[in-house]
């Protein structure tokens, strides 16, 4: 996206408490585009399906709230796509709830290829564990991106054996992109998003917190093609 006050509205829109994917899936179908819904007066976003709390959180949200966001944004390879983008990756708008913001730090194309996704325990065997990697190395010489989730164990061994070779993989983070979670994986983070992606839906500045690990499972799968 290249118009600026766009980019603010869908963050501050998302960024509005107590508004998810389905509020915001409501909204749109209703409304033209983002800056139309934070236009739009508290009796219109309640016509369109929203719970009183939630148009009046819209209703009150300013675009000063993307500050954090468009500021990330400033530097290099770091990319944002929306659902009203054409470059939003068509498996994953199938999914039930596909999330409204993409944050993207690294090469942004790699989100239209072929995907394969592994993940497991974080405490495997270490014969679970040598598998994760050899899979994932043999997946990424086949040409398939390999995508998981940056945690420890399966997943961070599966990010490893796609780097290997020279392959290429995706991590789905359930924090904000300015953030790396588990601390351990830093260094793995900087060499995924310097040779293949990191991805996530929330904002800058979202620590880790419980309820956003399932939901960033279902963008795991939601990209890919399969699931090991």
């Amino acid at each position: 996206m290249t118009d600026t006050k766009s980019i603010q509205a869908w963050i501050s829109l998302w960024r509005a408490p107590g508004v998810g994917c389905q509020a915001i899936l409501k909204l749109l179908k209703y409304f033209d585009d983002a800056q139309a819904i934070l236009n739009a007066s508290q009796q219109s976003l309640q016509k369109s399906g929203l719970s009183n709390r939630q148009a009046q959180a819209i209703a009150s949200q300013s675009l000063d709230a993307a500050k954090p966001d468009m500021l990330w944004l400033e530097h290099e390879n770091r990319h944002l796509i929306t659902l009203a983008d054409e470059q939003y990756p068509i498996l994953l708008r199938e999914v039930s709830a596909p999330p409204p913001l993409l944050y993207v730090h690294g090469n942004v194309e790699l989100i239209h290829d072929p995907q394969i996704a592994i993940v497991g325990s974080r405490t495997p065997t270490t014969g679970g564990s040598n598998s994760a990697f050899e899979f994932a190395r043999h997946f990424a010489s086949t040409g398939l991106c390999v995508t998981s989730g940056l945690a420890m164990g399966v997943d961070g061994q599966a990010h490893h054996g796609a780097l290997a070779d020279d392959g290429v993989t995706i991590a789905v983070t359930a924090t904000g992109l300015d953030r790396v979670y588990p601390a351990k994986n830093r260094e793995l983070a900087h060499q995924i998003a310097a040779r293949g992606a990191l991805i996530s839906e929330n904002p800058i500045g979202t620590a880790p917190r419980a309820q956003n690990f399932p939901r960033r499972n279902r963008i795991i799968s939601g990209l890919s093609i399969g699931t090991l």
